[in-house]
């Protein structure tokens, strides 16, 4: 089955949105021009012919698959329909800050707050392209504590989240972030945090501390920049992991009022990523239609495994960012 190329590839504002997506044939005809950008493909025997079954199915011509549109992505066997998902998608990505769950429920007339909870989350988990590219050039490195009530010294991290930061170098401004929540700031998570963001040979600027001492054994140029030996604050040394931290604590605190549960942590800091990353992108219908490509890309996450995934308590808030 051949799918036309689509004329344009996301909708420029609401009306557009609201005439390109009125029932949900227009959805499944948009989705399937997104898995399948060079006409349908068969799971199963690689096959690029198949005839449509009614309104939601392809079956191969050679292997007599029957293949939803919907199948292996966060929309697999969801009770919503595919017209609501895209509202959902198009509101979340045209909020520059951010979407609680109780606000999606109220704004798209969700049935429970179940409901647009597990849908956010599956979004979240929507931001991560596989494959994506590692940070180049020259990336500034660090540690950060997120969360919590109480503050100790060092790098302790008490009741606190560890979280760490990379920022690409562009001139006077940032490039691209990456961040990752890890258990404590040892050398052995700092360091295969670096090899997982930063492309080898690049530079990794970091503070004194000595646990990232193993950076240059891994084929990175390690600049080192040491605090009390300067006589500058930290935040003049690295300013833009201090900056992108300020941001990232504004922002939990703003949208969600620091209620991230610890399990849930990491895909929050995914969803940031993706916004800072995309904060310069003319059109919003633009993250729109990123979303949808990376939707199809992940694979399911059932509400009952997400229920499982939020058992622990939520961090508190912290009373300083």
């Amino acid at each position: 089955m051949y799918i036309a190329p689509m004329a344009r590839l996301f909708p420029r504002d609401l009306l557009e949105f609201e005439r390109k997506f009125r029932t949900e044939d227009d959805c499944r005809r948009y989705l399937a021009k997104i898995r399948w950008p060079y006409g349908f493909r068969c799971p199963q025997c690689g096959l690029d012919r198949a005839w449509r079954i009614g309104d939601k199915l392809w079956q191969c011509q050679n292997c007599n698959a029957m293949v939803s549109i919907t199948a292996g992505t966060i929309f697999h066997r969801s009770h919503l329909p595919l017209r609501l998902w895209f509202r959902a998608i198009w509101w979340f990505t045209n909020q520059k800050t951010g979407v609680s769950a109780l606000g999606m429920q109220h704004t798209l007339g969700l049935g429970s707050y179940h409901s647009a909870w597990a849908c956010l989350h599956k979004l979240r988990r929507a931001m991560v392209r596989p494959n994506r590219e590692h940070l180049t050039t020259a990336v500034e490195v660090d540690d950060i504590f997120v969360g919590g009530r109480t503050h100790v010294p060092g790098r302790t991290p008490g009741s606190k989240a560890v979280v760490v930061v990379a920022v690409e170098i562009r001139g006077e401004g940032m490039g691209r972030v990456r961040l990752k929540q890890i258990p404590e700031p040892t050398k052995e998570h700092l360091v295969h945090f670096v090899k997982e963001v930063v492309a080898p040979g690049a530079v990794v600027i970091t503070d004194g501390w000595e646990s990232y001492n193993g950076v240059a054994r891994q084929g990175y140029i390690h600049q080192p920049r040491t605090i009390h030996k300067t006589g500058r604050t930290g935040s003049q040394v690295l300013p833009r992991v201090h900056r992108v931290a300020a941001l990232l604590k504004r922002w939990l605190l703003g949208v969600y009022q620091g209620r991230v549960s610890w399990d849930h942590l990491d895909h929050y800091l995914e969803e940031f990523a993706f916004r800072f990353n995309r904060r310069s992108s003319r059109h919003r219908g633009q993250l729109f239609y990123r979303l949808l490509q990376q939707a199809v890309a992940v694979e399911p996450h059932p509400y009952q495994v997400l229920k499982r995934q939020n058992v622990s308590q939520p961090m508190a808030p912290s009373r300083s960012t």
